[in-house]
């Protein structure tokens, strides 16, 4: 279905672009936003790799450790049918760890690992738990301290104050987060009133 879309809006491009005579202009543009993408990936592969070696680390001094301790209860208030001694409540705190440090690559990895573990505890295997849905609700929008790809992008850019977005992301992933836990919560509790 994306392809079509894709499909639809290139075409629609084209389209225009014949129209209106602008053909030439198309191409070129075409060509030279192809080249900046190829540079910009080379840009955030370095900067990636300079993030994932501090994460790395910050894992090896402690740091992520002393994270995750602070993040525990939190974790334990969230997923209480998680005993703390799962390798799944492990895998969810480096999860939230990464996500919070804006490490989003870092922590797909953890999240993926946490899911695996949670599948085992699932009592019915077909079915996504509720700590699973917690845990894909909490990763797709979890608080950011410190968005350091969005930080890296803006200093790849050429931004005068990269780490100008600092407390509006701060603030907007925030929000988001709060909404996703309440919808969650929410969503839950109607369905265990409907089960009765």
């Amino acid at each position: 279905m994306l392809n079509w879309v894709w499909f639809g809006l290139l075409a629609t491009g084209m389209f225009f672009a014949a129209a209106g005579g602008n053909m030439e202009q198309t191409t070129a543009a075409a060509f030279s936003a192809a080249s900046d993408a190829v540079l910009l990936i080379l840009e955030i592969c370095g900067l990636l790799c300079l993030w994932m070696g501090m994460l790395r680390i910050a894992e090896r001094s402690g740091l992520v450790d002393v994270l995750a301790r602070l993040i525990s209860p939190l974790a334990r208030r969230l997923f209480p049918s998680v005993p703390p001694q799962h390798p799944a409540f492990s895998a969810i705190v480096m999860n939230i760890a990464a996500n919070l440090l804006g490490l989003g690559n870092a922590a797909t990895p953890f999240g993926l690992k946490a899911m695996e573990y949670l599948q085992t505890l699932n009592p019915q295997p077909d079915t996504a738990s509720a700590p699973m849905i917690t845990l894909l609700a909490m990763n797709t929008s979890c608080i950011t301290l410190l968005p350091t790809m969005v930080i890296s992008l803006r200093l790849s850019a050429g931004s005068a104050e990269p780490t100008a977005i600092i407390g509006a992301t701060m603030l907007a992933s925030s929000i988001g987060f709060v909404f996703a836990l309440l919808l969650d919560r929410a969503i839950r509790r109607r369905e265990q009133h409907r089960g009765r």
